[in-house]
């Protein structure tokens, strides 16, 4: 293993998004991560999304570094040798409702009084407390409850939610967060914890200040499609040649930059344009000059103009465009990987670009208990007592 967490060894006993998202975050920056599913259920992930020759494509890059196991943890004997495979790593990330993992006899007091150092990270729709804890919740609920569904679409429209798993996502990166955080304390005093994240609270934490300002304002933030009620012009125009573009003016500078270029400088004299919220008031006026002027140019034409203005534009694109894209491209965003069922496929690159310590992606989802006799023969099992756990159904 290479990168910065090259030496820690990751369980990942989760299933579909957030909680196997943050294992992968992690074995992209070289964790060693063992994905532990059930013999005859493996995690559901594997189905979703396209499918190819039976092959589920979203899990080649959500099981991407990590050797996978299978262990029934109802099982007693399966369960045992949970704990003997957790007495060697460095982290647990389950996803299990509260309650199940301490039915199994694996609950982390007991887990910690094995592996003193051990970080457990529980991600949960609703948390390990509260009235909803024992709820079945997917990250869905999480954008309806947040207040993101609340805010998204067009004003005379339903509250919409995305199409993609959001707050799964979301969640994925503050589970591997707060798991660095914990490690940050254990390797500083020798003691692991218990990480309790619920998905319903990072997408809350992402939309601004909701709470602040109903707090002090008794102000509710309306749906206003692709408007922001912070700044204008800020929306996506369709260009002469049928294509589309997104503009943002956050900035003073940028909004008279744009308002200059299309011709509308007298708008910037105006006493309203002096402030996002003011422009925001005013985005119908903003709206007919900008999008009018972008309608009659091609898309090339405008991104072009934007760029010798120093204002920002960004084309909007479908995965097509995303593989297209000089920038995308200069970065390797988009990377080829040799799969053992597939051949070459592309897929996401890690996350970020660290100079001494990159990641990387080393191999892609393997099969339900490619590395079983592998991995439980170095937490101390003999061959003997793999063969008697496979009599007995537990892995």
């Amino acid at each position: 293993m290479t990168g910065p967490l090259a030496g820690l060894r990751v369980v990942d006993a989760a299933t579909l998004f957030a909680g196997p998202l943050a294992a992968t975050h992690l074995g992209d920056f070289g964790a060693d991560v063992i994905k532990v599913e059930h013999p005859r259920r493996p995690d559901a992930a594997r189905g979703h999304g396209q499918v190819k020759d039976g092959i589920g494509l979203w899990w080649k890059t959500l099981g991407r570094n990590k050797r996978t196991v299978t262990l029934d943890l109802k099982n007693p004997e399966g369960a045992a040798a949970m704990k003997r495979l957790l007495a060697t790593a460095d982290v647990l990330v389950e996803n299990f409702r509260p309650g199940t993992l301490e039915r199994w006899g694996l609950d982390p007091e007991t887990l910690l009084e094995l592996n003193p150092r051990l970080v457990v990270a529980r991600v949960t729709a609703f948390g390990q407390d509260g009235p909803y804890a024992g709820r079945p919740g997917f990250g869905s609920l999480a954008e309806a409850m947040s207040g993101f569904a609340a805010i998204t679409g067009e004003p005379d429209g339903p509250p919409t939610l995305p199409p993609f798993g959001l707050a799964d996502g979301i969640a994925g990166l503050a589970t591997a967060y707060a798991v660095l955080a914990a490690l940050r304390h254990r390797d500083e005093t020798g003691r692991g914890q218990v990480v309790d994240l619920a998905i319903i609270e990072p997408i809350l934490m992402m939309l601004g200040a909701p709470l602040t300002g109903y707090d002090q304002l008794g102000y509710v933030q309306p749906r206003t499609g692709n408007r922001s009620v912070n700044n204008a012009p800020r929306n996506v125009y369709r260009t002469g040649d049928g294509e589309w573009v997104a503009v943002s003016t956050s900035s003073q500078s940028i909004a008279e930059r744009v308002l200059r270029m299309v011709g509308r400088a007298d708008l910037i004299e105006q006493p309203w344009f002096a402030s996002g919220g003011q422009r925001a008031e005013h985005a119908d006026e903003l709206d007919e000059a900008v999008g009018g002027w972008i309608a009659e140019r091609s898309r090339e034409q405008v991104v072009r103009a934007f760029e010798e203005a120093e204002a920002a534009v960004g084309p909007i694109y479908d995965v097509r465009g995303v593989l297209a894209d000089p920038q995308y491209q200069a970065r390797g965003t988009a990377l080829t990987v040799e799969d053992a069922d597939l051949g070459p496929l592309v897929m996401q690159n890690v996350l970020f670009r660290l100079s001494e310590t990159p990641g990387e992606v080393r191999w892609t989802g393997r099969h339900p208990g490619a590395d079983t006799d592998e991995v439980l023969a170095e937490a101390g099992l003999s061959a003997a007592e793999i063969a008697r756990l496979r009599e007995a159904g537990a892995v």
